[in-house]
């Protein structure tokens, strides 16, 4: 009888430890932040990497197990397609806001985010997205932060460069009419001016196209020294093969955009000496590029490519930002935000202006030698 009773308590033992193990689970609770960018279509690969800092983010944050108002929490990722299409970023942006989510990172396209983020900021939602184009930051939403320096920055830097380092004078300029493509582009014409250099011609085209020959040989027959291109390299790669194909002996300049892996597999030879400016600095001086590098290929298994680092550093500013306010309510960890301050991968210290851009956004000038991006220039950041 004695031995069948203690049969039974442990019997009763292993139920309530089992049943208190799942209440335990029951208790975690799942926080959705919202992450939106091109998943499909040409800029498809944008998105990808976009994506894959945020996924990486959101999986070393779960595995410290953290507890944030008293409760085990774990972040799920709401992903969607927002096509780089201004209106379908807004219904995306719609769903995800009645999805419930806690926090936004995304957009990733200026022409994309800047109209979406009205939403986000009606809802209160603080947003963290990867634009880069001004008008973002200038609209008086509290909730509007970046994961990359500005064009106004940008823009400056590269249009300084091209004519003082560079040395070119006469400057042609094209640009995808996107909020992207126009944004840097008016500001690299700006700084170039300044700068002492001359603008023979700007043209215009479309972020879907892939045929400049009409306005290339408009553009030869002004014999500038460089040609700028604000716009993806989508639209660049094409472009540099149809300059060389036609004569043109001036070198391309883009921004971020163009410094791509896919750039110079599209492009092939006549990649070589095409120049771009990427906002922050070279992997390799990154504060924890190195960690970062060995964490992505493990986790990925290929090589970071541009913008999965910043992407990351977004993602854990916003979850830091949630423990540091012991909430994952908005409008209760949206004031830690605003103060951030920490050390992340693409900065010694990670922290936002008044408007919500980065405080010590660097830019660095890159250059197509032999098939390969190579450093040319870093400026701030550091």
């Amino acid at each position: 009888m004695q031995h069948k009773m203690k049969q039974l308590a442990g019997a009763a033992l292993v139920a309530a430890m089992s049943l208190a193990g799942t209440a335990n689970a029951q208790s975690t609770e799942d926080v959705k932040i919202g992450f939106a960018g091109p998943m499909t279509g040409a800029q498809a690969h944008y998105g990808k990497d976009f994506q894959n800092g945020i996924t990486l983010a959101v999986e070393d944050m779960n595995a410290t197990k953290p507890v944030i108002g008293g409760k085990p929490v774990r972040f799920v990722l709401d992903s969607a397609d927002d096509q780089a299409d201004p209106r379908t970023g807004t219904t995306v942006a719609q769903k995800l806001v009645d999805d419930g989510i806690k926090g936004m990172l995304g957009h990733f396209n200026s022409g994309t985010t800047i109209p979406a983020s009205r939403i986000y900021a009606n809802a209160g939602i603080p947003e963290i997205a990867m634009a880069t184009a001004p008008e973002y930051t200038q609209q008086g939403f509290k909730t509007t932060f970046r994961m990359m320096t500005s064009d106004t920055q940008q823009g400056s830097v590269a249009g300084t460069f091209a004519v003082k380092t560079l040395g070119v004078k006469k400057i042609a300029i094209v640009d995808d009419r996107t909020a992207y493509g126009q944004g840097l582009a008016d500001q690299f014409e700006k700084a170039a001016k300044a700068a002492g250099g001359s603008i023979v011609d700007r043209e215009y085209t479309n972020d879907k196209a892939v045929d400049f020959k009409s306005i290339l040989t408009k553009l030869k027959s002004v014999n500038p020294d460089l040609i700028y291109y604000g716009g993806a390299d989508s639209q660049a790669a094409p472009m540099v093969k149809q300059m060389k194909a036609l004569g043109i002996k001036a070198p391309l300049m883009g921004g971020e955009m163009v410094h791509t892996p896919t750039f110079i597999q599209i492009a092939g030879d006549a990649a070589n000496g095409t120049v771009a400016s990427l906002a922050g600095l070279p992997l390799e001086e990154m504060p924890g590029g190195k960690d970062y590098v060995a964490k992505y290929k493990k986790r990925f298994n290929e090589d970071v490519q541009t913008y999965s680092p910043y992407a990351y550093d977004g993602a854990m500013a916003m979850f830091d930002a949630m423990k540091k306010a012991n909430s994952t309510d908005p409008a209760k960890y949206l004031p830690l935000l605003a103060k951030t301050s920490m050390p992340a991968v693409t900065a010694a210290n990670l922290a936002y202006d008044g408007k919500g851009d980065l405080k010590n956004g660097g830019i660095t000038l890159y250059k197509v030698v032999d098939g390969k991006w190579t450093t040319l220039q870093s400026v701030g950041g550091k």
